[in-house]
C-alpha cells in the first residue's frame, strides 16, 4: 500500500504594508517598485489625475485575477505569485503633462511582505529645473508669436504635406442617453491627430452637465489615447447644446474603421455613447 504523500505546509502570510515611493526624476534612476502577492489586493495611489486608457500592466490578463482603474488609483490583484527574480512593469500616464508625464514602477514578489497601498508621488522640482522649463515654454512661445492660425500649426509641426481630412460623422440613431443627446458631428485626421468634434445637447429638466472624460476604442478592444477633451462652454444648461471636440494621438488606425466614442461627465454617472465614428 502507498504510504500517502506528505500535506504541504502552507506558505506564512505576508505583513501587509502601506509606503510612499517617489518617481525618479532622472531616467538613470532605479524604478520604484510595488510588492505584490496572489489573492492580495494591491492600490496604487497617484498624486493627481491619470490617464484610464494609458495603463499597461505587462502580464494583463494572464497574471492577474483583476484589475481596475480610478482618477489616481490602479488596484490589481495577482492570480498568481511572482517567480523570486520576475518583474513586471506597470505604465500610468498623467493627465496634468507634469513631468514626469509617466509613472513607472516594477511588481515584484517578497517572501514575508507585500504592500497593500503604495502612494506613489513625483519627486518636487528643484528651482532650477522649473527656470529651465519656464525659459523652455517661453522660448517656444516667443517661435509661435505672430505666427497664429495656419502658419502656427505648420510651425509647430501639426500640420504638414499630408494635410487634413474632414467629413462628417454619420450618427447611428440611438437616441437620448441619460438626459443628453448628440445633434452632430465631424472628424478631422492629420498625420499626428485626429479630431472628433460633436455637438451636444442637454435635454430639458437635466442637471448641468460637462465633459470629465472622453474614450475611444477600436473595434478589437484596443484602447486609442486621448489627448485632451474640451468643450466651448463651461458646462451645459437644461436645454442648451455645445461643441464637446476631443484630440487623439497620431492615427494608427484605418480611416474606414470603426471607433466607439465615449463622453462622460466628471462623475461618470452621465454618459453618451457613439458606436460607430470613423476618424
Amino acid at each position: 500500500m502507498a504510504t500517502p504523500a506528505a500535506a504541504q505546509t502552507p506558505p506564512s502570510a505576508r505583513e501587509q504594508q502601506q509606503r510612499q515611493v517617489v518617481l525618479p526624476s532622472n531616467p538613470n534612476e532605479p524604478v520604484p517598485e510595488a510588492r505584490v502577492a496572489a489573492n492580495v489586493a494591491t492600490y496604487l495611489r497617484f498624486d493627481a489625475p491619470i490617464e484610464r486608457a494609458s495603463v499597461e500592466v505587462e502580464g494583463r490578463p494572464a497574471r492577474f485575477r483583476w484589475v481596475d482603474v480610478g482618477e489616481r488609483l490602479l488596484a490589481l490583484e495577482p492570480s498568481v505569485d511572482l517567480g523570486a527574480e520576475e518583474k513586471l512593469v506597470v505604465r500610468v500616464r498623467y493627465r496634468d503633462g507634469a513631468s514626469p508625464t509617466v509613472a513607472t514602477l516594477v511588481l515584484v514578489s517578497h517572501p514575508s511582505l507585500v504592500d497593500k497601498e503604495v502612494e506613489v508621488v513625483r519627486r518636487p522640482r528643484t528651482v532650477e529645473a522649473l527656470e529651465a522649463a519656464l525659459a523652455e515654454r517661453e522660448a517656444a512661445l516667443a517661435a509661435l508669436q505672430g505666427a497664429s492660425g495656419p502658419a502656427g500649426l505648420v510651425f509647430s509641426g501639426r500640420l504638414d504635406l499630408e494635410g487634413v481630412q474632414a467629413r462628417p460623422i454619420e450618427l447611428v440613431p440611438t437616441g437620448p442617453q441619460n438626459g443628453l443627446k448628440v445633434v452632430k458631428g465631424e472628424a478631422y485626421r492629420a498625420s499626428t491627430w485626429a479630431l472628433a468634434v460633436v455637438r451636444v445637447r442637454n435635454l430639458p429638466g437635466q442637471k448641468p452637465w460637462g465633459p470629465g472624460e472622453a474614450r475611444l476604442t477600436r473595434p478589437n478592444g484596443t484602447p486609442v489615447k486621448v489627448r485632451s477633451v474640451d468643450m466651448d462652454k463651461a458646462q451645459l444648461g437644461p436645454g442648451e447644446e455645445g461643441l464637446v471636440a476631443l484630440e487623439t494621438e497620431a492615427p494608427f488606425w484605418d480611416a474606414g474603421e470603426f471607433l466607439r466614442l465615449e463622453l462622460l461627465d466628471k462623475s461618470g454617472t452621465r454618459r453618451l455613447s457613439l458606436p460607430q465614428v470613423k476618424l
